[in-house]
């Protein structure tokens, strides 16, 4: 029996969602004590997750030696296995110090080289498409012998009740992204209030979000904007919760995979933003260029800008919200 198993992932939010989805499995095979070591601003997306142990914040402004003390002080709790899941510079140090006394050390493979074939030069080696959640449990399913698979969860945490009295029978709409490359545009998300004019919204994204509030202004008897109202917790427990959610690949998407909500996912340039779990119905351009970005940043080699997402148009997308919630 496995003890205890470290898990590293610092960043991003997406890919903490995407590997969180191992812990469940993890405690079906009967490991015993799970710890996590993540940045600090993303303690979040991971508080209050039952079937994780320990939560270890590493503030950045810490720094590399920050990093090296905190690593020496892991070393004590004598991990059965450390898991890379980071595969980066930070996580080396870790791996370094901590993984020398012992554990066994297992490392999520990034495959580089696939990654430059696919952005220098277009030649797609990997699986089509890329389910991001897999990628994260295949190396520990095969490094320690499990059987166990991937499958929703319940979320741990609850809206609270007047939050859950809105959410109910509403739409929830993400229109934000890291990058804007694999944004769906504003005026899209605009038109398709317009369209579904008997349904209900809540919008959710950052403070730095601020056009969410000219979606509202569509229908403001319609849409509740709650971007930049929470934190990053309470907008998980919100994605988590989701009655219908329709969101690009954005953190909140994994979320809402994750917990097995039912929605529509709006792919674009992106290799690894796949939903795993079978709820998320995938709308997408079906173009030779595509993928051509791990994250939405780079440039668009298309004509028309950005055309992979601007042909999703909002009737196409409306038409697919109302046939997925025909009871």
């Amino acid at each position: 029996m496995i003890k205890k198993i470290l898990i590293i992932r610092f960043s991003s939010f997406g890919d903490i969602i995407h590997c969180r989805s191992i812990l469940k499995p993890l405690k079906e095979e009967g490991v015993g004590e799970i710890s996590w070591l993540v940045r600090a601003d993303l303690v979040g997306a991971l508080e209050k997750e039952p079937n994780l142990d320990n939560l270890i914040p590493f503030e950045r402004k810490a720094g590399l030696l920050g990093l090296i003390k905190l690593a020496w002080n892991l070393r004590k709790n004598h991990y059965d296995v450390l898991y890379d899941a980071h595969n980066n510079i930070r996580s080396l140090v870790v791996r370094l110090i901590v993984g020398l006394w012992g554990p066994k050390v297992i490392v999520r493979p990034k495959e580089r080289w696939k990654r430059f074939l696919l952005f220098k030069f277009g030649i797609n080696r990997f699986p089509k498409p890329f389910r991001g959640m897999v990628s994260y449990w295949q190396p520990m399913r095969k490094a320690l012998g499990f059987k166990g698979s991937l499958s929703p969860k319940e979320w741990p945490l609850e809206p609270d009740p007047h939050e859950k009295e809105i959410l109910k029978d509403r739409i929830v709409l993400v229109p934000a992204t890291a990058w804007p490359m694999k944004s769906w545009p504003v005026e899209n998300w605009k038109k398709l209030v317009e369209i579904l004019g008997k349904e209900k919204f809540v919008i959710l994204g950052g403070p730095t979000d601020n056009f969410c509030e000219d979606i509202k202004k569509v229908a403001p008897e319609r849409v509740e904007n709650w971007a930049g109202c929470y934190g990053l917790r309470e907008s998980c427990t919100f994605a988590a919760h989701a009655d219908f959610i329709v969101t690009a690949d954005t953190g909140l998407q994994q979320v809402a995979d994750l917990a097995g909500r039912k929605g529509i996912s709006l792919i674009g340039p992106t290799a690894f933003g796949f939903p795993t779990m079978g709820t998320l119905k995938v709308l997408e351009a079906d173009l030779p260029c595509r993928p051509c970005s791990k994250d939405g940043s780079g440039k668009c080699s298309r004509e028309v800008y950005q055309e992979c997402m601007t042909l999703l148009t909002p009737e196409m997308v409306a038409k697919e919200i109302i046939l997925s919630r025909k009871p």
